[in-house]
């Protein structure tokens, strides 16, 4: 029987609701009133090749923002809406010259949710500054489901947090003892390469919606609102079960997890 009070069940609810939240297809799909499937098939061939390798390089550079920065001292602090504008901002642009501004849009559309990712990691009571929360920054741009068999299964968020348990275990005490040194150690280059597979699928459907024709910049802008929404809700669910597993630890709010 777990021990979680009242208010901290309602808060898993809140959690569970926003991590099994429909995911980015399904929201895009409804946007553009066009099947993403659809939607993939006008992408040319060397699209996927081109969105991993730029989802790996803005991934890296996200990496290496978070370990040099420290956010919490910053005196500029940003809100939602704001970031959200911003994301608009470059939407625009990615959506006026398509599958070309991708290298030039992904760094910035990625910098901008890690930040977002890190004030709602701050205003769940962690601190930003530690390695273990910067890493648990990065970890929500592998959430979300991206299936119809991510979103059937109640235990999809902690298979992922599994998948990627190692990887930021290793990545973790590399960093402890090294810093960002080499970003091509094969613990951090481990980490990304899993980041980048869930990251790529979700910046290619973003992609395939901006290139169906009806698409163009304002509708682009739009999408990656939805974007930037759908890493938001992620990063607050994934935050809450963070704050509750300091207290109770993994295996309760896990139990507790499947019972709300």
């Amino acid at each position: 029987m777990h021990q979680l009070q009242t208010t901290e069940l309602a808060e898993l609810k809140k959690a569970k609701k926003l991590l099994e939240n429909p995911n980015l297809a399904i929201k895009i799909t409804n946007y553009i009133g066009v099947p993403i499937e659809k939607a993939m098939k006008l992408l040319p061939a060397k699209a996927h090749t081109m969105i991993s390798k730029a989802a790996r390089e803005a991934l890296l550079k996200a990496l290496e923002y978070s370990m040099v920065t420290i956010i919490d001292k910053q005196k500029i602090k940003t809100s939602k809406r704001i970031n959200k504008l911003l994301t608009t901002i470059s939407g625009g642009i990615g959506g006026a010259f398509g599958l070309a501004a991708i290298p030039i849009e992904l760094p910035v559309s990625t910098m901008l949710i890690l930040k977002s990712i890190a004030e709602i990691a701050k205003s769940e009571g962690h601190d930003i500054n530690t390695i273990e929360t910067k890493l648990n920054c990065l970890e929500v741009f592998a959430l979300g489901g991206n299936s119809k068999k991510d979103d059937s299964s109640d235990n999809s968020y902690w298979v992922m947090r599994a998948v990627l348990a190692k990887e930021i275990s290793d990545a973790a005490k590399y960093l402890a003892h090294k810093g960002l040194a080499r970003e091509t150690a094969p613990a951090i280059i481990r980490l990304v390469n899993k980041l980048v597979a869930r990251y790529s699928v979700v910046i290619t459907e973003e992609v395939a919606a901006k290139a169906v024709p009806i698409v163009g910049a304002v509708s682009g802008a739009g999408i990656n609102i939805i974007f930037m929404d759908h890493f938001q809700k992620m990063a607050e669910g994934h935050f809450i079960i963070r704050r509750l597993e300091k207290k109770y630890g993994e295996a309760e709010v896990k139990e507790a997890y499947g019972e709300v």
